[in-house]
């Protein structure tokens, strides 16, 4: 059982992935057609764990009907709500359920969910929870040393944001988490052109896009309310004015927004180290799957 989305980015296709989040029901025929729009389109569906701290449909049981379905999910996993033990058990498992690619975050704080009182176990932080699933991977061990037979050989991602870089920038985050077995990274939403062009002048200079694959984040904006808001409280989101002037005086601004993401794309594509776009926005799936279209 091989990764297709590692195949494509070895082939240096460029790969287009999608996020999805677990519903708020038990039923997997909501997931099913949740996702369908999305079949032949992303190479790969990633499938959030307890986004917004709050409590969904489990993330391994979301992709794993993903995965039965004939689509390739990426198992996103946090170190906010399982132990180390529940986290190998659940890595081991994703595996047999056909789930080859994972994301490790470190995810949302539970103070801004639903359930503040909530305890975070955060027993691995990010660092440790690449290098479990990579020694896993490797050694074909648990961290204690026992031995497992047919060990997961996971395509592992981490998460990266682009941002305005200074002279003394040196990589040593990314290449920590490369150092620990990330294989590609999956980045914030980049919506400024320039920002992420001199991002990524900057990790080729340093041998970094030689180490790993980069898959820039995107969106499809609803409206210009929804982007002011954006830049004042999500992190590392920096939408430039123009857009949001552009969009604010449209017509139509939700297909402004499809339209400013498709050309971005368009830029983005020309861009040395840029091997895909990650398409995020909650509920969002038919028109990301839209915007994908413009480039099957």
């Amino acid at each position: 059982m091989k990764s297709k989305l590692r195949k494509s980015l070895k082939e240096k296709k460029f790969v287009f992935t999608a996020e999805t989040s677990p519903p708020d029901t038990g039923n997997k025929q909501v997931i099913i057609d949740q996702v369908e729009c999305l079949r032949g389109l992303a190479d790969a569906i990633n499938v959030t764990d307890g986004a917004g701290a709050k409590s969904h449909m489990s993330a391994l049981a979301t992709a794993t009907i993903i995965a039965q379905n004939g689509m390739e999910p990426i198992l996103q996993f946090t170190t906010r709500d399982r132990n180390r033990i529940a986290i190998q058990g659940d890595l081991l498992g994703g595996w047999a359920l056909g789930i080859q690619n994972i994301l490790c975050l470190y995810g949302d704080e539970v103070k801004g969910g639903d359930q503040p009182e909530t305890k975070e176990v955060r027993d691995l932080d990010t660092i440790s929870l690449l290098k479990t699933a990579y020694d896993i991977k490797i050694n074909k061990t648990y961290p204690s040393g026992r031995k497992i037979t047919d060990a997961p050989e996971f395509f592992i991602g981490g998460a990266d944001t682009p941002f305005k870089i200074k002279e003394d920038f040196d990589g040593a985050n990314l290449l920590k988490k490369i150092n620990v077995g990330v294989e590609f990274f999956q980045t914030q939403y980049a919506f400024d052109k320039s920002i992420l062009k001199n991002y990524m002048l900057k990790l080729k200079q340093l041998g970094i896009t030689d180490k790993a694959h980069f898959i820039i984040g995107l969106g499809i904006i609803k409206s210009a309310k929804s982007a002011k808001w954006m830049n004042e409280n999500l992190f590392g989101i920096d939408i430039p004015e123009e857009i949001i002037r552009r969009i604010e005086n449209s017509e139509n601004q939700k297909l402004e927004g499809i339209k400013v993401c498709v050309e971005l794309i368009e830029q983005y594509k020309l861009i040395d180290g840029v091997s895909g776009i990650h398409l995020m926005g909650y509920k969002q799936e038919q028109e990301i799957a839209s915007v994908i279209s413009n480039f099957k």
